[in-house]
């Protein structure tokens, strides 16, 4: 049985009534808003934001209608988010697929965005559970602090690893902290019990990132995208910057602060990615992501009864850490 079998093996049902709702909610009666969420809808995905929140709420008492409406809400909104952010960085594709702002324009992605940002706001208030709801309007700020962030750090010379860590703890963990947290306020744990599953979700979410991070120095015809890729969109992810402070090479310093004026050339950005694997870059990134790793796992030894949910969690962040895409 693969990860994904496994991973949706105690919440199979929920999932099918997750995905109808969340279909349901991408419909609009007028035409060309219609057509752009049917454009979305074929995305598809993985679910895997989903699947941690009903997980949660399946090991702290069951999932229930507040489950399945936060799982929705948050889902809207990570959806919104990356309408708006492949504006932002002006990019042409999402998930394989064109991006809304290539395949109509920029005013109607950014338009569309905010709809669905509206629609997650509706969904999520049918918790009728006012922590469930600040939860998602907290998450919705978050990351916008963190892309902010990331736009700010462009301009900032100094190359850091805890500027890196600021920003994927506000672009990325953010999400799965709330799933967490939002999974288990729909199964009633009370608020004052959810720091645990909330670093529980922060640590899956900054191993997902560096995962992510590391794909950028293989060949694309491995994983689907351009080695590089991270840097010619101008920004330094985990393994170069361990590269450079370790070495602190001039030569290759000088490269990075190209790769964040967005001046760098490919050639300059293949001496990057060699240097970086050459200088034991992936290799750390590689600990960190099993540190991060480690943790999660320690949480459902400790704090997942049922056998199936921690079974399906394990595979969740085995594939997390195993995923080539």
């Amino acid at each position: 049985m693969d990860f994904l079998s496994i991973i949706k093996q105690p919440v199979g049902n929920e999932l099918e009534t997750f995905v109808e709702l969340f279909n349901s909610t991408l419909k609009h009666e007028y035409g060309l808003l219609n057509n752009v969420l049917g454009h979305i809808r074929q995305r598809g995905g993985k679910r895997m934001r989903p699947m941690l929140i009903l997980l949660i709420a399946k090991n702290y008492g069951g999932v229930n209608d507040a489950t399945l409406n936060a799982a929705v809400g948050l889902e809207l909104l990570h959806t919104a988010s990356l309408v708006h952010d492949d504006v932002v960085d002006e990019s042409d594709e999402r998930r394989g697929q064109a991006s809304v702002n290539a395949t109509y324009n920029n005013k109607v992605a950014v338009l569309v965005g905010d709809f669905i940002l509206s629609s997650a706001l509706l969904r999520v208030s049918e918790t009728g559970d006012s922590r469930i709801i600040s939860n998602l309007a907290r998450l919705g700020r978050t990351l916008s602090m963190g892309e902010v962030l990331q736009l700010a750090n462009i301009d900032n010379k100094e190359i850091s690893e805890d500027i890196y860590y600021q920003v994927i703890r506000q672009k990325t963990a953010a999400l799965f902290e709330a799933c967490c947290e939002m999974g288990a306020l729909s199964a009633g744990v009370d608020e004052k019990d959810t720091a645990e599953v909330r670093e529980f979700g922060s640590n899956i979410g900054l191993a997902f990132q560096i995962r992510d991070d590391i794909f950028d120095y293989y060949d694309s015809s491995e994983i689907g995208k351009p080695t590089g890729n991270d840097m010619t969109e101008g920004k330094l992810t985990l393994p170069v910057i361990y590269a450079l402070n370790s070495t602190g090479n001039e030569e290759m310093l000088a490269l990075a602060r190209k790769v964040k004026e967005r001046t760098v050339t490919t050639d300059e950005i293949a001496r990057l990615v060699a240097f970086t694997k050459e200088n034991g870059g992936v290799e750390y990134a590689r600990g960190k992501m099993e540190h991060f790793r480690a943790l999660a796992q320690q949480f459902i030894s400790r704090n997942v009864k049922k056998d199936d949910v921690a079974r399906a969690l394990n595979a969740y962040i085995d594939f997390i850490v195993q995923r080539n895409k």
